[in-house]
């Protein structure tokens, strides 16, 4: 399985969004938070600390006794799971032979010693060095995971991809940014990210490097970059924020935004639908490492679901921020 999917999706797992880990049975040779971390894990030939060879992940003591390891998560934002990556990068003679997934709803706080939780991935066959991809197929929201491994080992990253859970009704008459990934905004298609993910425009915070950011190739045809976005929930957009922070000799000359309310079809089909959109933000001119803000400039076309932002002809952009009221 690929995780094309599931890059269209927000990892309810990354340290970034606060996630962290509240319980582990053991962590001797690699602390649990590190396989929290949003980079891809690396190897360092030949660093060892006092407990032996580093490694970036997670990894327990070799189990003489009987059991198995397991640590408890606190994930950064509630969400609805829908797939997961357990990834054993490096860990060849010492990952775990299989591990699970359960997880339990306690917005009040941590879960008590008698909470009650739910499997959402049975005991699956682990590889070292391998990425293994999961759908989960449950609608319900979550506070907190708890993943055990079998009996022993090491993991260097899990993710745990899924949409942000948020009571709407509570947030009705706020302004509040309707395109950010922990509202449930997420990055859908692009022409192209060759530098930089499409999905990094709507992480919070504003970005740490060009990196974090999203960046196309050079463009050697005609035409220009775009990316597509689904909204967290529908609404009717009041301020537009297109920031190039990092983005000095690369940054594009100018962006435009087209926007709908879509209903029906697929997140697949979305490009053609967006080839009929109206024009939510006339085309502006940008500058380079700096936030741009549009309020006047923005067309009154009604409620929308989804936007398209278009870059010309080329270029980087750090963050997109659409404000708004939700409607429905």
């Amino acid at each position: 399985m690929s995780n094309t999917h599931f890059d269209k999706y927000i990892n309810l797992a990354d340290a970034r969004l606060g996630t962290k880990a509240i319980f582990v049975t053991d962590d001797w040779f690699a602390a649990v938070d590190r396989m929290l971390q949003p980079e891809a894990p690396v190897w360092k030939e030949g660093v060892f600390d006092d407990n032996g060879k580093w490694m970036d992940g997670w990894e327990s003591r070799r189990k003489r006794f009987e059991g198995y390891d397991y640590t408890i998560i606190r994930l950064g934002v509630p969400g609805v799971i829908c797939g997961v990556d357990i990834d054993t990068s490096y860990f060849t003679g010492n990952f775990p032979p299989s591990a699970s997934l359960e997880a339990c709803y306690s917005p009040d706080g941590d879960p008590a010693d008698d909470a009650e939780w739910t499997e959402l991935l049975g005991a699956v066959s682990l590889q070292g060095n391998s990425h293994h991809l999961h759908a989960i197929n449950d609608d319900r929201p979550w506070t907190h995971i708890r993943f055990n491994i079998y009996p022993d080992g090491g993991v260097a990253r899990l993710r745990v991809y899924g949409t942000p859970y948020l009571d709407w009704k509570k947030l009705a008459g706020e302004e509040i940014d309707l395109a950010a990934a922990l509202n449930g905004g997420r990055a859908l298609a692009c022409s192209d990210e060759h530098f930089g993910k499409m999905g990094n425009i709507l992480n919070p915070g504003r970005a740490v490097n060009m990196g974090d950011g999203w960046e196309t190739a050079r463009r050697r045809t005609p035409g220009n970059d775009w990316v597509i976005v689904a909204l967290g929930h529908p609404g009717e957009i009041s301020r537009i924020v297109v920031d190039t922070l990092h983005f000095k000799g690369n940054y594009p000359d100018s962006c435009s935004i087209h926007a709908a309310y879509v209903k029906g079809g697929t997140d697949e089909q979305i490009e053609t639908q967006s080839l009929f959109w109206k024009e939510l933000l006339p085309a502006q001119k940008l500058e380079m490492h700096q936030e741009h803000e549009f309020s006047a400039e923005i067309n009154d076309i009604g409620a929308i679901t989804h936007i398209r932002i278009n870059i010309f002809p080329d270029g980087g952009i750090s963050r997109l921020r659409l404000f708004g009221k939700i409607t429905d």
